[in-house]
């Protein structure tokens, strides 16, 4: 007599899988310029220089504008930690001392739907957004991880 093999393998790999997966959508951020900027292969980096305020010029000479979500935002985090190697609390004294050398921060905006909106209406603006990439809204300069595209 033959066993049936029970499902509980086959069903707990699926789970494994989908986990990983969403794990990785959950890590993943796609850094987007606006319509005026021709770099749209940079490095991460190129953009830590950027958001840090040590580069400030496209090649083109335009004048870069980075934005940032809220110091709270999950996402701010993930940049920050991925892409400028400390959480965003740790900037506060980089930040006092660059505003003495004449330098701001980055702006700030409320949403990823924000950043959207100021990097497509703001020349030489650059930001990040998670979630998936709308299509035909957004140029993507630098991928990290892996975001399905979307219709927003």
């Amino acid at each position: 007599m033959r066993s049936i093999p029970s499902p509980l393998p086959v069903l707990l790999l699926s789970f494994a899988l989908f986990s990983s997966a969403a794990i990785a959508i959950e890590r993943s951020f796609a850094v987007i310029v606006g319509p005026g900027v021709t770099e749209h292969h940079l490095t991460r980096e190129s953009v830590s220089s950027i958001f840090k305020r040590k580069q400030n010029h496209w090649h083109t000479g335009l004048r870069i504008q980075p934005v940032n979500l809220p110091s709270t935002n999950p996402l701010r985090r993930l940049f920050s930690q991925t892409i400028l190697g400390a959480a965003p609390e740790a900037f506060e004294d980089y930040w006092h001392q660059m505003y003495f050398q004449g330098e701001l921060p980055p702006h700030v905006v409320a949403s990823e739907e924000a950043v959207i909106l100021f990097v497509n209406s703001t020349p030489g603006a650059i930001g990040y957004i998670s979630g998936c990439i709308p299509i035909g809204r957004v140029n993507v300069a630098l991928m990290v991880g892996g975001l399905p595209m979307c219709v927003k």
